[in-house]
């Protein structure tokens, strides 16, 4: 097949193959597309039908069923693994991995055709293969459209046209002819000749999988005649004792010769077994008098549920089919044996006294799933005269859980790993047991979450109780003797959860109390985390892991390592996102790894290396009654060696074949019977990517962060489903909540693609290695939906990274030109995919691409796609050359592969961007290219779904919603000197009309109407997380409340705010200015949110007001005089409030002169930034220029600011809502720590504690102040530092802050609702707060992740390090902080153990030597630095242990002069426990220092450390006191709530 245009530069731009069209017979206009099949004839006629299944084409289109018919494929990327041999063949002489000898079909009609395919059986291409064949094919359709179309209208005729001046004059009823009769063999033919009993095979068009069943499973003698055979006359004296009935297309009525034989064997006594499949079923139900009917569309597909009527079960099936058996019609002593769980029409009969059955789905499958295969045991058990055991109803099905409490165990606070997915299982979960009428008692100290919120309706019912305290054992023990639960909740809270309920049971306290743990039982769960029992287990059922042995100690560990052989992959047991594990190359690698594994686990593992094997997952789940289904697979785009959560995954699988994906998930159901597991569960596999040969790396029985995104991915809510099946209840009664009238007991079809790409900030740390491996390092993910893989990875890129215009190499300033590209794309990091892009981009090819990296070829060719379309418009470098012919061609074909209109006007020289980008907009939309809305359904369309779950995609032509009613409101901006773009003048003029007329006198109605967007918080990083979700979450709650549409636009798979349920349209999206005004137009929404959902949308309002856009609540040109911080800090000293002596950094010099006048040290802030990035303090004139640097990087073209840093001050955190400029209400929160630790890092009293009164006077002065000279509306959240009563502004954020929801749950008042009602212009009232009626404390604590941040100096700074936080309540200040301490993971040191003292200066010392002293005094055995160790000898006769500094990391002998022990053998050797190390705190130095190494070591070694001296004094204080002992009180009793 020749690309069309191939010999012009504009090839990669347009649609290759002839053009085509489907022209169907209801008059509607004709469907166009390409030709990738064969044009041998002009006009091909056939029954238009569809398939929904994800993979099996060469099996569908070789089935005889689909004899006649031309066949409409619904998942749109087809073609990806290509055609195996045709040639070869198996012991029988039939094709190996085909159903017949030919194609079947009249013609294919795809949406997507990848002419590059990747597999290890391909021979050749689908489109090869269907030229060969002289079978048509047609891609470019929207498949999903004539999806439903079918749908609604039924079955249609159609015609192929793949020569456009052909006639169309009639459309051909491939029904009308005998088409069993085209399909049946002419000739007798006999299989398994030796083998033992004798059956006949009615030929209708049968597969030949049924014949590699029947002889090679069950050793039958299998003689296969023509489907008009006379049975009664048997004319070839046929032996037989047993009749099977095969597939075949067509009506079943056309058989006379068939049925008139079947009716002579039902005659016979005594009667010999009958088996009938597909049209099989229906002849034997005519034969027995009962009538057939043409169903509407007919079942075709993978993923059919079907209930056993014997027993209740039900069962995943394959189907092909376009009639049915009318169950009214049976005659007597005929039962339905299967009814279809989804329609409710007849799926097999069974007789009820003779061995006569038949089923209307495939058991024998070929494609598709093999759950029912057991019915060939049957029919061949009943032909060998067995007695076929009696098979009854399981009971289990009707015991039902009888529990009216219920303890749901939490996941804490977020950490690499264990991020907010949990937040969204544990939410569902919530959402579950109250509809059940279950009262629910939460423990969560994430005070962030959005699962943790008192606030509950009818429409988002909240936990009964929540306790915000520490996930300990003996804490949950405390909870369960004062609620006493029935039953108790552990797999909903990550490992967190998993291993306090391990521990409670198998200490034996759960059974004790009487509390049943819910779901999987706890012998189920050690099953799968301890490697040796799942090794074991696994072995009882005929599968493995990979070479595995668990170690004890080092020694075991080098001896396993030497069993499998090196390099191995070292893995700490019981352990979450892979911490403490490593490949180890040597002895000496492993020793240091395995040291380092068993600080966290006192079991490792040691594995074989699999790396470059591919890497798959599916989720699982199963009920009480055995029903078990797959809902998603999900395949790495990286080879395994890259841990799951750090690799890009794709859902569904892309480049497995039928045999593969069938395989796998047949394993993953026996695997999870056999464990036991209730609910649901992950199961991880290693595929050799050159054969079927494949390992289990790992199961999770619990929900975690792939199970987040299978529920997105597909939309089913597995955490919900789950938690209903924990309860007892059974798959096939819960109903499908998208289609709200199928079961659940089903198997997702996706007609879409999914992709997760991971977020990481690794760029924060110092010293941390970007190489990926089996540890886990990304803090967040993003998940695009798409119909192409170039769309859904370009969209991924641009979510991922909001500065990235889509996936580029060269152009993306990710790829390093010092390091040779060989080095950057072979070693896997978190830049590698720019770096594999930019080798594609340079012209190397896909083959040498994969020899340096083993990523699926696939998969590259789609990235090599992406580049040539580059170069393309890049070589052209001229928008209006580059459509001026075939313009709508090349625009959508761009679109179709994810490229954004800002991509294309960087690469057509369109400048000023901003304008070139706008200028392509308008093109776009001159030439018709508009994306389309599509839904997440479930079931590809099969069904009719009123979902609100929606993406957007340029691969198709028609929407799935409708608009909105109303045209959008155009937003005047009262600020004229802010530039309009050619876009937005256009947009303006346009609607104006429309929208100026009825905007002022618009009532509330319309408005509620129209409805109001809320743009979230898109992926998680450091500085932006779930605190964010929370408050889009309660936006959205809120609009509801007040009778608005909401419309929430985001694309975090692990968000509450992603769930369908949450709002009225939920746009899983990209946050990009191009996305976001195509959603706003589309819709006609009131306005936008930008304020709830972080930097992300903040940063978008300045240019969606410029396109016309209104912006709800603050204006977006008062946003920018905040963000922007040289008219900030302008602004402010026009209105003479203090703050730290400020400079432009306009030049270098200019800064250096700046910070020499007012001295070192100096802070670097860029503007519009989030959680400090780029924000560094220099302590001399090399580092300000280093870190100029650096900001100059993130802040693009925005001002960067230096500003005097201000030492001992402390800072204070201002939260408010304002409406006009007026604040409504307002909470100050008190930092532990000095200034100079990032807020997202400090611990912040609520109440504040140790505030002067004046502080707080004049705090809430320039709060009004500021306020005012903005005119806030909305959330807003200010810093200011203090020293004594000095009081000076660092900076303002016209948004929420990530503080919102800890004061807003601190007050029980929701200040985001608040904020919502201000901005949407309603009446609005302020919470009554009084500070002198809250007689308690919460303290919030920032939860790190240096464990896995290998090489990351544990220690505080101006940029943000935590990933999450945890908040407690408490009677006092010191015991809210040490519960608060407690829950982040903090191990306090046990009674008689060491603490190391490294502290920097006498300042430091003499601040913290009341707490040694009292360490001492604890009974605490004190080891100390020598400066430390002799300040305090010399001072307070402490008698410290000196110990040495480090040099370097090796340094760990005793000093050769003193005889003192070094500090790092101390901490690997000793009882240490604790070490308090206090440095500097402002600088972030380059060198190594022994402090660092210090840190380093203690987190490495798992020990409790603290750098801050004013937590480290709050810590020997709270300890002093005891505080550590508590009484479990939940939030309402602090509230003083009834409870």
């Amino acid at each position: 097949m020749v690309a069309n245009g191939e010999t012009n530069g504009f090839a990669a731009l347009e649609s290759r193959g002839e053009f085509a069209q489907l022209v169907l017979a209801d008059d509607s206009p004709p469907l166009t597309g390409r030709s990738f099949g064969s044009s041998a004839r002009a006009v091909t006629s056939g029954e238009v039908v569809f398939n929904t299944g994800m993979v099996g084409y060469p099996e569908a289109l070789t089935d005889p069923s689909y004899r006649g018919q031309i066949l409409v494929l619904t998942y749109p990327l087809i073609g990806n693994y290509g055609v195996p041999s045709s040639t070869e063949t198996d012991e029988h002489g039939l094709p190996t991995y085909f159903e017949s000898g030919e194609i079947h079909i009249a013609g294919l009609v795809v949406s997507s055709y990848s002419w590059e395919h990747s597999h290890w059986a391909a021979r050749q291409s689908l489109s090869e293969w269907l030229v060969e064949k002289q079978v048509p094919g047609m891609y470019g359709v929207d498949t999903r459209a004539l999806t439903k179309k079918i749908r609604e209208i039924g079955a249609l005729l159609g015609n192929i046209v793949v020569i456009p001046e052909s006639q169309i004059t009639t459309f051909s009823d491939p029904n009308a002819r005998n088409l069993v009769a085209e399909v049946s063999t002419k000739s007798i033919n006999v299989y398994g000749s030796s083998n033992s009993p004798s059956v006949i095979a009615y030929d209708c068009g049968m597969k030949y999988n049924i014949i590699r069943c029947l002889v090679d499973v069950h050793k039958v003698k299998l003689t296969v005649v023509p489907f008009d055979y006379d049975l009664e006359k048997n004319p070839s004296n046929i032996e037989w004792e047993g009749l099977f009935l095969s597939n075949g297309p067509g009506d079943p009525t056309m058989c006379p010769q068939t049925i008139k034989s079947i009716q002579y064997a039902l005659n016979l006594d005594p009667p010999r077994p009958i088996f009938g499949i597909c049209l099989g079923n229906q002849l034997l139900s005519l034969a027995a008098g009962a009538k057939t009917y043409k169903l509407k569309y007919g079942n075709r597909g993978m993923n059919q549920p079907c209930i056993d009527l014997r027993t209740g079960r039900c069962y995943i099936t394959p189907q092909n089919h376009g009639f049915a058996v009318d169950s009214n019609s049976l005659p007597a002593m005929w039962k339905p044996l299967f009814i279809n769980a989804n329609d409710l029409t007849n799926e097999g009969i069974v007789h009820t006294d003779r061995p006569f059955f038949s089923v209307q789905f495939h058991p024998e499958a070929s494609g598709g799933p093999l759950d029912t295969a057991f019915l060939f045991d049957k029919f061949v058990g009943h032909v060998r005269k067995i007695s076929q055991p009696l098979v009854l109803q399981d009971g289990l099905a009707y015991q039902r859980q009888t529990v009216k409490k219920v303890l749901l165990v939490g996941s804490g606070g977020l950490s690499i790993g264990q991020a907010g997915e949990f937040d969204y299982s544990g939410s569902q979960c919530i959402k579950a047991l109250k509809e059940e009428g279950i009262e629910v008692v939460l423990i969560n100290p994430n005070i962030a979450t959005v699962q943790t919120s008192t606030e509950k309706n009818e429409v988002t019912p909240g936990a009964d109780k929540v306790y915000f305290l520490p996930i300990r054992p003996h804490v949950v023990m405390d909870i369960i003797a004062k609620e006493k639960p029935d039953g108790i909740i552990v797999s909903m809270g990550g490992q967190t959860a998993l291993n306090v309920g391990v521990e409670l049971w198998k200490t034996g306290q759960l059974q004790k109390a009487g509390v049943k743990v819910l779901g999987t039982q706890i012998d189920a769960i050690e099953a799968t985390e301890d490697r040796e029992i799942f090794s074991q287990k696994l072995q009882e059922i005929g599968e493995s892991i990979a070479l595995s042995y668990s170690a004890n100690n080092v020694e075991e560990a080098l001896e396993a390592a030497r069993k499998i052989g090196y390099p191995v992959l070292v893995r700490a047991a019981f352990a979450l996102g892979g911490l403490g594990s490593g490949f180890a190359e040597n002895d000496a690698e492993l020793k240091d790894l395995a040291s380092k594994a068993f600080t966290v686990s006192s079991q490792i593992l040691i594995d074989q290396d699999l790396r470059g094997w591919k890497e798959l997952e599916y989720e699982v789940v199963r009920d009480s009654s055995d029903n078990c289904i797959t809902v998603c697979n999900m395949e790495n785009f990286d080879p395994l060696g890259v841990h799951t959560g750090d690799s890009i995954v794709v859902a569904p699988s892309q480049t497995l074949t039928n045999r593969e994906f069938f395989m796998l998930r047949k394993t993953a159901l026996k695997v999870v019977r056999h464990l036991g597991i209730v609910g649901e569960c992950n199961i991880q596999y290693a595929l050799n990517p050159k054969s079927e040969k494949y390992c289990i790396i790992e199961v999770n029985a619990r929900l975690s962060r792939s199970s987040a995104l299978a529920s997105k991915a597909t939309g089913y809510p597995l955490a919900y489903v789950a938690t209903k099946l924990a309860l007892g209840r059974d798959l096939v009664s819960i109903r499908n909540s998208i289609t709200k009238t199928t079961t659940a007991c089903f198997e997702p079809s996706l007609d879409y693609c999914v992709l997760k790409m991971p977020r990481w900030d690794l760029k924060k740390f110092n010293r941390v290695s970007n190489k990926l491996g089996s540890s886990m390092l990304s803090v967040g993910e993003v998940m695009s939906i798409g119909r192409s893989f170039e769309e859904v990875i370009q969209k991924a890129c641009r979510m991922v990274n909001p500065s990235l215009d889509g996936l580029e190499g060269i152009d993306s300033n990710l790829t390093d030109d010092e390091i040779p590209l060989e080095e950057q794309i072979a070693v896997p990091t978190d830049t590698r995919l720019f770096a594999v892009q930019r080798a594609l981009e340079e012209g190397w090819g896909v083959d040498k691409v994969y020899e340096h990296t083993k990523i699926d070829k696939w998969f590259l060719s789609k990235l090599e796609n992406i580049a040539r379309m580059r170069k393309a418009c890049k070589d052209c470098g001229d928008v209006e050359k580059l459509f001026a012919e075939n313009g709508t061609d090349r625009m959508r074909s761009l679109k179709m592969a994810g490229f954004s209109d800002q991509q294309i006007a960087r690469y057509t020289n369109l400048t000023p961007l901003r304008d070139g980008t706008a200028r392509v907009r308008a093109i776009r939309k001159s030439l018709g290219v508009i994306p389309c809305v599509k839904q997440i359904d479930t079931l590809a369309a099969e069904f009719p779904a009123e979902t609100n779950y929606l993406y957007m995609t340029y691969s198709g032509n028609e929407d799935d919603v409708s608009e909105g009613l109303h045209d959008p409101i155009v937003s005047e901006s009262d600020d004229e000197s802010w530039p309009a773009t050619p876009a937005s003048k256009a947009f303006k003029n346009r609607i104006r009309s429309a929208s100026l007329a009825t905007s002022k006198s618009e009532s509330l109605a319309d408005k509620q109407e129209r409805g109001v967007m809320v743009l979230g918080c898109g992926a998680y990083c450091i500085g932006s997380s779930v605190e964010f979700d929370w408050c889009a979450v309660s936006a959205i709650r809120q609009l509801r409340k007040d009778g608005f549409k909401s419309i929430i636009v985001n694309y975090n798979p692990e968000t509450v705010s992603t769930d369908y349920d949450e709002s009225d349209r939920l746009y899983f999206e990209e946050l990009s200015l191009e996305r976001v005004l195509d959603i706003y137009e589309r819709e006609g929404a009131g306005g936008i949110v930008v304020s709830v959902g972080g930097q992300i949308p903040n940063n978008l309002a300045g240019s969606l007001a410029s396109s016309g856009a209104k912006i709800l609540g603050t204006s977006a040109r008062d946003i920018e005089r905040a963000e922007d911080r040289q008219q900030f800090s302008d602004m402010l000293d026009d209105m003479g409030l203090k703050q730290p002596a400020w400079s432009v950094a306009r030049s270098m010099e200019e800064a250096v002169k700046f910070s020499e006048d007012v001295g070192f040290p100096v802070l670097v802030r860029p503007s519009f930034v989030l959680s400090g990035a780029a924000m560094r303090v220099a302590s001399d004139e090399a580092q300000l220029k280093n870190f100029l640097g650096l900001a100059a990087d993130v802040a693009a073209d925005r001002p960067v600011v230096v500003t005097k840093f201000i030492l001992g001050a402390k800072e204070i955190e201002f939260d408010a809502v304002a409406n006009q400029g007026k604040i409504l209400n307002y909470a100050i929160g008190e930092h532990l720590e000095n200034a100079g630790v990032h807020s997202g890092d400090a611990t912040v009293i609520l109440p504040a504690q140790k505030l002067y009164v004046e502080t707080i006077r004049q705090i809430k002065k320039y709060a009004v102040a500021i306020s005012k000279a903005l005119n806030i509306t909305g959330p807003f959240n200010i810093q200011f530092m203090a020293t004594g009563n000095d009081v000076q502004v660092i900076e303002c954020n016209l948004r929420a802050s990530r503080t919102f929801p800890f004061v807003s749950k601190t007050f029980h008042k929701n200040f985001i609702s608040l904020a919502t009602r201000a901005m949407c212009g309603l009446h609005v009232v302020p919470y009554n707060i009084n500070l002198l009626d809250i007689d308690y404390v919460c303290v919030k604590a920032p939860m790190f992740s240096f464990t896995r941040l290998r090489g990351a100096d544990p220690t505080l700074g101006v940029e943000m390090a935590s990933t999450g936080e945890v908040a407690c309540f408490g009677d006092d200040a010191p015991r809210a902080f040490l519960q608060a301490m407690l829950a982040t993971g903090f191990k306090l040191p046990k009674a008689g153990s060491t603490v190391l003292l490294s502290i920097v200066n006498d300042n430091f010392r003499r601040e913290f030597a009341e707490s040694a002293i009292t360490l001492s005094k604890m009974g605490y055995k004190l080891s100390a630095t020598p400066g430390t160790a002799r300040w305090y000898n010399a001072n307070y006769n402490l008698d410290m242990k000196m110990v040495t500094k480090p040099v370097n990391s090796e340094d760990d002998g005793d000093d050769p002069a003193t005889g003192a022990p070094s500090a790092l053998s101390e901490l690997k050797e000793s009882d240490v426990e604790l070490v308090i190390n206090i440095s500097e705190g402002t600088t972030r130095k380059d060198e190594i220092s022994s402090g660092y190494i210090i840190r380093r070591t203690t987190v490495d070694y798992g020990i409790s450390l603290v750098t801050n001296v004013k937590c480290a004094i709050w810590l020997v204080k709270s300890m002093e006191r005891g505080y550590d002992k508590f009484k479990a009180k939940s939030v309402a009793e602090f509230y003083h709530l009834d409870v």
